[in-house]
């Protein structure tokens, strides 16, 4: 069964997987203690630190490991904002960042502080200069990641840095999802990474601080991990992690020209067969295994129910694949359409098979989950004089909004609108993005008695 989410978790490696069993029996005692199984445990801690650095790029008394990649930015962020207090309480982040820097994020506003989101392009990706635009004299940490999580978009990490260090204003990079594939360039200040990511087991995290940046643990002081990562280190998943990423790396530059040409062919495929589909994220400056796409008039849950039924593991940032019913932040700040995505992103080793079958499969489910929801299959029909329609769509989710909006639109003449009246989320980006992908217009949005009030005029 092709496993596609390793942006998600990736399979635990056989490098992972040997030193695990091998550290079970050999670090099991207390590295801080000086009898023999101690100065074992600790041989074994200062090895997995030295490699782990290594790859990272810095000292390996500028590194600790934590429980989590999401405990590492937690973190990270609260020792840099807590060092720099004097500067100022600002925070600025990419508007796409990973969740847990979204609510450390938030946390600092409600503890008095204040932050500002830089928005992105629709690739994804941040414009350098407008990220130094939100730089401010009392700004104390700027964070950015290196790869998005959702669309793989790279980000310009060593031009952000630069003018951040221009500033006086240290960087942290998540670079979660990167780091497999190489070291992040850029005078980057801190970095975290979690080792489920790369192959290394979960309930191990990476966080590097370089010497020199003002950095104050917060909580309970630890003795452990300089002070920064309380509790007993989970040895044998820390030198498993460590291993794994060291290995991983030996094979990142061949699989990585492999995967971005399977990834290239499901970017040219999916668009050429599946119809009605918008590819995101940046189709160069990207991530090598990873693709996302949004497929128009397609219910995202059921879809990702069918191809998992075909034997596909695949994951999502639809609105109708979450709790919440709001779509993906990552896909909201973008602007792209965000019902029916799907996130494919491949582990190391993906057969060629594999990928061809998921494209050979893709296409029918996608036509048969459209069937379903009643999308219109063919062009509209000739327009009739009817001046204006307004479409109810209240109390019903992505993406019907949008297939009612497209079975009414030919109704009108050129020049006349369609107001479509929702109340899901989702509907505040998809209608825009249908509009773009069919050339016609969005008008705006406007206040109604429920929801809102879409509107959008037919232009051809």
């Amino acid at each position: 069964m092709p496993y596609f989410d390793t942006a998600s978790a990736a399979p635990l490696h056989p490098v992972a997987r040997q030193a695990l069993l091998a550290a079970l029996d050999e670090g099991w005692a207390d590295p801080a203690r000086l009898y023999r199984e101690g100065r074992r445990a600790r041989l074994l801690l200062d090895a997995a630190r030295e490699a782990a650095a290594e790859a990272v790029g810095c000292r390996p008394d500028e590194l600790v490991f934590t429980s989590s990649g999401t405990t590492a930015v937690h973190a990270g962020i609260a020792g840099a904002l807590s060092g720099r207090r004097r500067v100022g309480r600002h925070l600025a982040l990419s508007a796409v960042e990973h969740s847990s820097v979204l609510h450390s994020a938030a946390a600092h506003e409600a503890a008095g502080g204040s932050f500002t989101e830089v928005p992105v392009e629709r690739s994804g990706a941040v414009d350098p200069a407008a990220y130094a635009g939100a730089l401010r004299a009392d700004t104390a940490l700027a964070c950015l990641q290196s790869a998005n999580h959702e669309v793989g978009t790279e980000q310009p990490v060593a031009e952000v840095a630069a003018l951040c260090a221009e500033a006086g204003v240290p960087l942290l990079v998540d670079a979660a999802q990167s780091l497999g594939w190489g070291p992040v360039a850029g005078r980057w200040s801190l970095l975290t990474a979690s080792a489920h990511k790369w192959g290394g087991p979960a309930g191990v995290g990476l966080l590097a601080v370089r010497k020199g940046v003002r950095f104050a643990p917060q909580g309970p002081a630890g003795e452990r991990e300089s002070g920064r990562a309380p509790g007993f280190e989970n040895l044998p998943a820390i030198v498993a992690a460590a291993a794994s990423l060291r290995a991983v790396r030996e094979e990142a530059a061949a699989e990585a020209v492999r995967l971005r040409a399977l990834v290239g062919r499901i970017r040219s495929v999916v668009a050429g067969r599946v119809g009605d589909v918008e590819v995101v994220g940046d189709p160069e400056r990207r991530l090598p295994h990873l693709v996302t796409f949004s497929c128009l008039y397609v219910d995202g849950e059921t879809l990702l129910h069918e191809l998992d039924q075909h034997g596909f593991s695949v994951s999502s940032g639809s609105s109708c694949t979450s709790s919440t019913l709001e779509p993906s932040h990552v896909l909201k700040a973008m602007g792209v359409l965000s019902e029916g995505n799907v996130r494919v992103s491949l582990p190391m080793g993906t057969a060629e098979a594999d990928v061809d079958r998921f494209l050979d499969v893709l296409p029918g489910l996608v036509a048969e989950v459209r069937e379903r929801l009643g999308a219109p299959v063919s062009a509209p029909p000739s327009p009739a004089p009817v001046a204006s329609l307004v479409v109810d769509a209240l109390g019903r989710r992505c993406p019907i909004p949008v297939i009612e909006l497209a079975k009414v639109i030919g109704e009108v003449p050129v020049g006349a609108t369609v107001t479509v009246l929702a109340d899901d989320e989702a509907a505040r980006l998809d209608i825009p993005a249908w509009c773009e992908m069919r050339e016609q217009e969005y008008v705006g949005e406007e206040p109604a008695d429920r929801g809102s009030a879409y509107v959008v005029r037919r232009l051809s």
